[in-house]
């Protein structure tokens, strides 16, 4: 390099890449990719997912106060298979259009089955979701831990989640539905559903272990790789490792729950090509929080980085 030729560190270079209005990564012929403007980052409006290795689904009220009038039409044009998280009132609207119920409520996530006064509460929720489930054809049932409350013991705690989850368990054999336990983050305490301080499921080895207690092929795992990654990292791997075990999973990325751009830190390319090259035959769900001015366009965005 000729003396007088400045040095262009590549901290200066993504200097310059921002200060023109550039973000995100670099090619190896130091192109950028990605603009600060969303709309350069959005699939056109007919954009549709071909399905063709993974079986996406989205979570419906991050997209609140959208009208699901307009919200249930707009996913099935874009390949989505199924919708959740939403009322059941509109399950006839996305069975018109297609969309599966790829996942039933039951007891919320406060009030769980590790203090043992909920434990009627939790049972007849689950119960009355397995039916749901069972009339719309949907697989998987979601249930939680609970909050941890200072009267109880994690050993306690682990023991009364497992003792509900086993009096449940027969009856969703018998109609075919897997309960799948969704580990939640209890870090960040910035949104009410960005994260849950004082959840007890917190740590994705402790779920697992629950789930190996109550033994059944019933009973399974809600992997959120954006929980996951709050809480214990290396998500690729826990996926690979906690495969048996997994019924489920959620997409978002971190910190923010936010669009799965370069605004985050996970590599979600990586991690759905691991999910497609996998034996994981379920849903991906899309559940973060829009921050684009075009929330349709964030989630053809997120829906065709999934498309493999």
């Amino acid at each position: 390099m000729p003396h007088n030729t400045p040095h262009v560190s590549r901290r200066n270079l993504l200097k310059t890449a921002l200060g023109t209005g550039m973000v995100g990564s670099m090619a190896a012929g130091g192109t950028v990719w990605a603009t600060e403007d969303s709309a350069a980052k959005i699939p056109p409006a007919d954009f549709r997912a071909t399905g063709k290795n993974i079986k996406q689904s989205v979570m419906a009220w991050c997209f609140n106060p959208m009208p699901m009038e307009e919200f249930v039409p707009a996913c099935a044009r874009m390949g989505l298979v199924g919708v959740e998280g939403i009322d059941a009132k509109y399950y006839p609207l996305m069975k018109e259009h297609g969309l599966k119920v790829s996942l039933c409520s039951g007891h919320g996530f406060k009030q769980g089955p590790l203090n043992p006064e909920y434990h009627e509460h939790c049972r007849t929720e689950l119960r009355k979701a397995i039916d749901r489930a069972v009339k719309w054809d949907c697989q998987n049932v979601i249930t939680f831990t609970g909050m941890r409350e200072k009267e109880i013991s994690d050993q306690q705690s682990q023991k009364n989640c497992v003792e509900l989850w086993k009096s449940v368990i027969d009856y969703a054999e018998a109609k075919n539905v897997t309960l799948v336990l969704e580990h939640l983050n209890s870090r960040d305490d910035s949104h009410p559903m960005k994260g849950h301080p004082g959840y007890f499921g917190d740590d994705v080895d402790l779920c697992i272990d629950l789930i190996k207690q109550v033994d059944s092929p019933n009973m399974k795992l809600l992997f959120d790789f954006y929980h996951v990654q709050v809480m214990n990292g290396d998500v690729i791997r826990r996926f690979q490792q906690g495969l048996p075990y997994i019924g489920h999973l959620h997409t978002a990325g971190n910190p923010g729950r936010c669009e799965l751009d370069e605004n985050q830190e996970m590599n979600y390319a990586a991690i759905i090509k691991a999910v497609a090259e996998s034996d994981y035959d379920g849903y991906v769900v899309q559940e973060y929080i829009p921050t684009w001015d075009d929330k349709l366009g964030s989630l053809r965005h997120g829906v065709a980085l999934c498309d493999v």
